[in-house]
């Protein structure tokens, strides 16, 4: 048995609510309008032999009763008729917004609901219905650019790995130095996967959000990731200058630590040799991380902080990183509701800043 859709369920409701609205107030105006119209008239009667006459009364008050119900049955009738074309009316613009959903789909969510401007509530509705629509579109092609480079990052190293096995095994002369160079070779690309994949687990951890609120000193985080990354700084020949002011901020350690390590690994690996790493924590909860390096132009600024970009590299090559260090740094700063600023140095090289709250944000 199927049951009616809600529109003619809500539809119907109206209706009878219309209707009983109406019946209600017609039996009031009725019976104020017959009240006054009740009348008696007198009549005489023939007295016995010997009585005086005595007067008989009689009453319309059936005939009254008669036509006022008839009255109300058509009224009644009328009021349900009214209510329905009237409810129908009002719901229609709802009949177009539930015909334009259903037929839409992860290839269609560009398209708009459309909703005569007469019906203002209605437009309010599909207005925030377009929005809702506007930002899974948004979120929807993004997961797909994600995907499509996530793909073609992984397949690369796969397909330079299948390359040198084959290579090695269609070699008549392979001696066990080439055999153990190639072997090398092959765990130099398998560490390079690993390091993605932590990347991407990463980045999805950052957009999933936080789930745990708890305080913690911004200042020995970064003084932590700093000591981590000595040898490294020491090994390209980079300086790293610290000011590091306690400053409490609320949010998630493990999600701060990424941060911390991938804005002072981004500013390593983009740097000149010689060059320097400026690290500041200061009140009330900010984060400062700037490096020397080649000049970028301000219009690529935004470009960084998507997955996958990097400036002036090829894809291929991944001596420099994937391209999601700044990716990363972007979703952990919005999974804690952080402000994040950046904007190259005149020299070159680059300035980011990451304002953390300092108190538990409130969730609309």
């Amino acid at each position: 048995m199927t049951r009616p859709p809600p529109r003619r369920r809500l539809r119907t409701r109206l209706a009878l609510l219309h209707a009983g609205l109406a019946f209600a107030c017609s039996v009031v105006l009725v019976a104020v309008v017959d009240l006054p119209l009740f009348s008696g008239s007198h009549t005489t009667r023939k007295p016995a032999s010997g009585q005086p006459a005595a007067p008989a009364t009689t009453s319309n008050l059936s005939e009254v009763l008669r036509y006022s119900a008839v009255a109300l049955v058509v009224l009644a009738a009328v009021s349900i008729a009214l209510g329905w074309l009237i409810a129908g009316r009002a719901l229609r613009p709802l009949g177009v917004i539930s015909r334009s959903a259903r037929t839409m789909s992860a290839n269609t969510l560009d398209n708009r609901l459309r909703v005569p401007a007469a019906y203002q509530e209605f437009t309010e509705l599909a207005d925030t219905l377009d929005g809702l629509l506007q930002r899974l579109h948004e979120s929807f092609t993004a997961q797909r650019q994600f995907i499509a480079n996530a793909s073609h990052e992984l397949r690369t190293p796969l397909t330079v790995q299948r390359t040198l096995l084959q290579l090695a095994l269609a070699d008549p002369g392979a001696t066990a130095d080439t055999l153990r160079s190639a072997c090398h070779e092959l765990l130099d690309l398998g560490r390079q996967q690993e390091h993605l994949i932590d990347a991407l687990l990463t980045l999805a951890g950052g957009q999933q959000g936080i789930d745990h609120w708890e305080r913690f000193d911004l200042a020995e985080l970064a003084g932590k990731v700093v000591v981590d990354h000595h040898a490294e700084a020491e090994r390209r020949g980079i300086r790293i200058d610290t000011t590091l002011t306690p400053a409490t901020v609320t949010g998630d350690p493990r999600l701060a630590v990424s941060l911390i390590t991938n804005l002072v690994g981004n500013a390593l690996r983009h740097n000149v040799p010689g060059g320097t790493v400026e690290i500041e924590t200061s009140t009330p909860g900010r984060l400062t991380v700037g490096n020397t390096g080649t000049p970028i132009p301000p219009t690529e600024i935004n470009r960084l902080f998507q997955p996958f970009q990097r400036l002036g590299t090829d894809r291929t090559d991944h001596t420099d990183g994937h391209g999601l260090g700044l990716a990363i740094v972007a979703a952990i700063a919005h999974a804690h509701r952080a402000a994040l600023t950046a904007h190259p140095r005149p020299g070159g090289g680059l300035h980011i800043a990451v304002d953390f709250p300092l108190s538990l944000p409130r969730v609309a």
